[in-house]
């Protein structure tokens, strides 16, 4: 029976380093017994010494720090899924979120969302900005396809958009809420610049969110029951459920289940509604 492995950092270094193409760094193939690249490559591209890059592959050195770690991402041109795992392995813990922003969601991804016929869901970025919805959450939370791409923030919504205020049975804390959730988010995502304007600009606008931002409380959002006070339909209840979207650190995916039958029977009148009157 083979022994476990004992040196998984320096065994998953060797694999990634020796399944590269010299050839793509303008390295000359000839007189080259192993495939990939040296050691001495990789120590050389990631600016560390070749000593210290050869005991880190056979476990002789130290934890690595997690900016030479970076580096060895960058020279062994790991995927962001790879270099995650390298973090792993080699600290423990995941490396430090850097924020990008991406735009819109797959084909697949949508079809998920149009599955769910009387379960509103949404996918927002880390910042918030609403880029997929389906027909339930378009009828019964927001109509986003009607607004612009950039006025399609969850944020920007709660506190600007009278319609979705009135629906609030107790808009202060529903608003503590978002505003409390949506720091976390961003903080996790290292996107506090990305949404520095954003939060400017709702600070000017509504005394009420400068008041609820400069109070720093942060909220857990994974899921929870809400409540919505339709004008027709009346009081909904839903249970919703927060999910991280896999391979998309910047997205993730909000499910409102309706709490009960009769709450069924609501969305898909709103549903029925909204498809009659729309154009």
């Amino acid at each position: 029976m083979p022994a476990a492995n004992d040196n998984p950092l320096g065994t998953y270094l060797k694999d990634r380093r020796t399944k590269l193409d010299p050839a793509a760094f303008g390295i000359e193939l000839t007189r080259r017994r192993t495939p990939g690249l040296r050691r001495e490559e990789v120590a050389q591209r990631a600016n560390v010494s070749a000593t210290w890059y050869t005991w880190l592959e056979q476990g002789r050195g130290g934890a690595p720090s997690a900016d030479v770690l970076d580096r060895i991402a960058r020279a062994l041109m790991l995927t962001d899924v790879e270099r995650e795992h390298l973090f792993l392995l080699g600290l423990g813990r995941p490396p430090e979120v850097l924020y990008k922003a991406r735009e819109g969601v797959t084909p697949r991804l949508q079809r998920v969302l149009d599955a769910l016929a009387f379960s509103p869901a949404v996918i927002k970025t880390a910042t918030w900005d609403v880029v997929a919805w389906n027909r339930a959450a378009a009828a019964t939370l927001t109509d986003y396809g009607a607004l612009p791409p950039d006025q399609r923030n969850v944020l920007r919504i709660a506190f600007c958009d009278p319609r979705v205020r009135a629906a609030q049975p107790d808009w202060e804390a529903a608003a503590r809420f978002v505003v409390g959730a949506f720091r976390v988010d961003v903080a996790r995502a290292g996107a506090t610049s990305q949404v520095a304007e954003l939060v400017d600009e709702l600070c000017r606008v509504s005394p009420e969110f400068e008041r609820m931002w400069r109070d720093n409380d942060v909220r857990a959002h994974g899921e929870g029951v809400k409540h919505l006070k339709h004008p027709t339909a009346g009081t909904i209840a839903f249970e919703y459920s927060n999910f991280a979207v896999d391979g998309r650190p910047d997205l993730s995916q909000v499910i409102y289940n309706p709490a009960t039958p009769e709450d069924v029977e609501r969305v898909r009148s709103l549903i029925e509604t909204q498809a009659v009157t729309s154009p």
